[in-house]
């Protein structure tokens, strides 16, 4: 009888002991489940406007008449005179790149009862791809000179002039690291007003980058844009 009990008495305990072992562990587990999951997810913004440093620019100039082999005479002495102009500026063979000519036979295409006062009409375009970003603005707002020669540039939303930047990856790094300083700025100041302290960080996206015209009238500044998300650990 009293090994029974001696028995029946040492299982309780052990049942009693096992249960708050297991207790123990389990409110452990729920603290470091909860502490765990404490977290804050800031973004960090960074941007910095930067000169382009490349530049197409569609040069487009036409010639109309009634003689075709004239028309093509007149064509390409306007041409030779805008080549004389774009060198004289500053640029190289290399940077144009001169088209076929467009004709347009204004009196087989037209449908209507009034005959149009030219049959030809012959476009050209010269295009000037070049990192000399300020000669090319140059040249395009200086052509006063080529119209006292008679030549005068079509105004054509086909041919827009095109400005670019590709040094991303020079100016990426630091770019990154001013937006992720941002985001954890932003999440130093959470956890200061929730009365908790900052820990490492769970996880990062750096974002995408975005190059965009500062605005509609100047097309030659850039903007460069990204944005990082970070999620940091908070601890009491």
């Amino acid at each position: 009888m009293d090994t029974k009990i001696i028995s029946s008495s040492l299982i309780a305990v052990g049942i009693i002991a096992g249960a708050f072992t297991l207790g123990n562990q389990l409110e452990q587990g729920i603290r470091g489940f909860k502490d765990a999951d404490r977290v804050v997810t800031v973004k960090g913004l960074s941007e910095k406007e930067v000169k382009a440093n490349h530049v197409i620019w569609p040069v487009s100039f036409r010639e109309m008449g009634n003689d075709l082999s004239q028309v093509y005479d007149q064509l390409e002495a306007k041409q030779n005179m805008v080549l004389k102009y774009l060198k004289d500026g500053g640029l190289t063979d290399e940077e144009i790149t001169i088209a076929a000519p467009k004709l347009r036979d204004n009196l087989a295409d037209n449908y209507g009862s009034q005959r149009p006062p030219f049959r030809y009409m012959i476009t050209q375009v010269l295009t000037i791809s070049s990192d000399k970003v300020d000669v090319v603005r140059k040249l395009d707002e200086a052509q006063r000179d080529l119209l006292k020669a008679g030549v005068g540039l079509t105004n054509d939303y086909s041919y827009m002039t095109k400005y670019s930047y590709t040094g991303l990856n020079e100016i990426k790094p630091a770019m990154i690291e001013a937006a992720t300083k941002n985001a954890k700025e932003a999440a130093q100041k959470f956890a200061m007003d929730s009365g908790s302290t900052l820990g490492k960080i769970r996880r990062a996206n750096q974002g995408i980058f975005s190059i965009t015209d500062r605005d509609e009238n100047t097309p030659f500044i850039k903007n460069v844009r990204v944005v990082t998300t970070v999620e940091y650990f908070l601890k009491d």
